[in-house]
């Protein structure tokens, strides 16, 4: 009853803020912004009631259904935190959680520890697995980026313990802190960059790139900016796309950023339906050799069902794909900790659930 209790509670605030003052008129002088949303550099592929038909078709009697979930328990790493000095480690926990352990700073991304990603504890998308290990077991956090308000990328109860257990700023896309504001995140615990802005934390270089996506937490779409990050420490650079329908952008950010050590990609959730907002595997591929991105890590998979595809499709696609353009892969489970140095052979543990 307790818990129940409280998540009704939550409920109002989970859907988050709209800026107001020097916030909202920081964003109006963004070129992003159009006076009333942010945009991407192209037109999205308008949603057709055609297209919705589509989907709830497919969704609710598709041929894939049955797919869309592992049928075994997927494998989870449960190791405590380690640290180092130096190096590249990274450290995937499902979706797009990741730790990035760079030149000694620990950087924390999109962290999504609920059970659900929606504005409601008891409703909407639940995990496929439990998380790795409890969020208080990943350590210090220098750092935690977000690349944009959506519910399985920026999560009420996930910030609220990181603010009670941690003092690593936020980093976040235009708009985003009023979010965080209202959650209880001191202002000077919140950066806000637009595309191609940077900051320094932790002797770490953050810069916010471009990305081609959408955003919002309620019934308005756009209303915050959306972006892909660049990490770049003295000696490793990781590129993180975040959320994004593949473009021309990647390009420019790997000729200005890049090469990379790695890159983190997101390469599920894809659709016929929304072509242009989430890449496919091959497109993820793509993207990664566009930013010259060293180790290709996917994210954005495995760990809740957000479209109809398969559950196991994205990584089977990716490594085929990886294998034909001889791009390096580590497709880690749940957990699992990688040496970029010394990535472990992908061995295909998805492909038995």
């Amino acid at each position: 009853m307790r818990k129940t209790i409280a998540a009704l509670w939550d409920f109002p605030a989970a859907f988050g803020a709209k800026a107001t003052g020097a916030r909202a008129e920081r964003m109006r002088r963004s070129p992003q912004y159009d006076g009333r949303v942010f945009r991407n550099a192209a037109p999205r592929h308008p949603m057709t009631a055609s297209s919705l038909r589509d989907i709830f078709r497919e969704m609710f009697f598709g041929e894939h259904r049955q797919l869309r979930k592992p049928a075994g328990e997927i494998p989870l790493v449960k190791s405590q935190a380690e640290t180092s000095e130096s190096g590249l480690y990274l450290t995937w926990y499902g979706h797009a959680s990741t730790l990035v352990e760079i030149d000694g700073a620990r950087v924390l991304l999109d962290p999504v520890w609920s059970d659900r990603v929606s504005p409601a504890a008891f409703a909407g998308p639940r995990r496929l697995h439990e998380p790795p290990v409890p969020l208080s077991a990943v350590g210090r956090v220098d750092a935690v980026v977000i690349s944009h308000d959506h519910y399985d990328h920026l999560d009420l109860v996930t910030v609220r313990e990181l603010l009670a257990t941690q003092e690593a700023p936020f980093l976040v896309p235009l708009g985003v802190g009023a979010h965080l504001e209202r959650w209880g995140v001191p202002g000077e615990r919140i950066i806000e960059l637009d595309w191609n802005e940077e900051a320094e934390v932790a002797g770490l270089r953050f810069v916010a790139t471009p990305a081609q996506h959408f955003s919002g937490r309620g019934f308005a779409n756009d209303g915050t900016l959306w972006t892909s990050w660049v990490v770049a420490g003295p000696s490793h650079r990781v590129f993180y796309s975040g959320d994004t329908g593949f473009f021309d952008g990647f390009a420019a950010i790997g000729e200005q950023h890049g090469p990379f050590d790695a890159a983190l990609i997101q390469i599920g959730a894809y659709a016929p339906h929304w072509p242009d907002i989430h890449m496919t595997p091959e497109e993820g591929v793509a993207a990664h050799l566009a930013v010259h991105g060293g180790l290709l890590v996917p994210v954005h998979w495995a760990t809740f069902q957000l479209a109809m595809h398969p559950w196991a499709e994205p990584a089977d696609r990716v490594w085929r794909e990886a294998k034909a353009a001889d791009v390096p892969l580590a497709v880690s489970r749940p957990g699992e900790r990688i040496d970029v140095s010394a990535p472990p052979p992908v061995d295909g543990w998805w492909q038995t659930l």
